[in-house]
């Protein structure tokens, strides 16, 4: 038993399973969004199985594609796969096992979730490759996670709208400008090695300026969710939250001083995403 733990550690450190607390709370937002206020708990359940399948999917599919690059990156070299805590054997399995199930719980939501599901798996197996060939890799990784909130809503809704468009929209800005400020620590490690970044093309003080208009473009299509969900105003209030925590997080880093950059990613943007789910949570409420 204390092995088999041990193991579930290792991959949930693999995956940085604690990061699934950036796309999973939209996808739920979604979801309150899509319901007006009527759970329906069996699918609920199929809808997180799903995005947590997706996420270890992609995670682990990536961590593949780019193991010779973090064995040669002193930021990355400690991660599992470097140090041979697990082989490559062992991600393979664990990628298709994720990948199966997302494709079986869309499958038991809808047949318009089961048919897309082959597209979702290969928009964030695509990822792991761009920053080969494209700086445009951030909006890449923004819409692998984008895609989460219109999952969302399909497996609810059965059909397309502009709202979940909206909220995907306003996700993959999200994203791509807060991975704009986390490329910054592997600027020079990236250009050595001939990756395309935005920090990498442009440098960082206009990279900054690019990831701040990303920023701003996603509270605009947050806010225009507004109108679209028909909200009560607390919604505003929390929109404008959310772009308080991401005034905070551009503070926090400079071209000149990357110190609190994982402060930057991982707490200020789970406590936006958090926060973003919870004010939408008694929007829909009050509403």
């Amino acid at each position: 038993m204390t092995g088999l733990l041990q193991q579930i550690v290792l991959y949930g450190r693999m995956i940085r399973f604690s990061h699934s607390l950036f796309a999973l709370p939209f996808a739920l937002t979604s979801t309150v969004l899509a319901v007006e206020g009527r759970v329906p708990w069996s699918k609920l359940g199929w809808i997180l199985v799903a995005m947590v399948g997706a996420r270890s999917a992609a995670m682990g599919f990536n961590r593949l594609a780019d193991h010779a690059l973090d064995a040669r990156n002193p930021r990355t070299a400690g991660r599992e796969l470097p140090r041979g805590l697990l082989t490559r054997a062992e991600v393979w399995g664990f990628v298709v096992l994720s990948s199966l199930a997302l494709v079986g719980a869309a499958a038991m939501l809808n047949p318009l979730c089961l048919a897309l599901s082959p597209v979702a798996l290969a928009i964030v197996f695509a990822y792991a490759y761009t920053k080969r060939f494209t700086a445009l890799s951030h909006a890449v990784l923004g819409l692998s996670l984008g895609i989460a909130p219109v999952g969302a809503w399909l497996a609810i809704r059965g059909r397309f709208d502009l709202l979940p468009i909206s909220l995907g929209l306003a996700v993959l800005l999200w994203v791509a400008g807060f991975d704009v400020i986390y490329a910054l620590q592997d600027l020079e490690f990236d250009r050595r090695e001939g990756l395309h970044s935005l920090p990498a093309r442009l440098g960082p003080a206009r990279a900054l300026v690019l990831a701040r208009a990303f920023h701003v473009g996603a509270v605009l299509l947050l806010l225009a969710v507004y109108p679209l969900a028909r909200l009560h105003p607390v919604y505003l209030a929390g929109v404008g939250g959310v772009a308080a925590l991401l005034t905070y997080e551009h503070s926090l880093v400079s071209p000149h001083d990357l110190s609190r950059v994982d402060a930057a990613f991982f707490t200020t943007n789970a406590w936006i995403s958090v926060g973003y789910l919870a004010a939408t949570v008694v929007a829909v409420v009050l509403g």
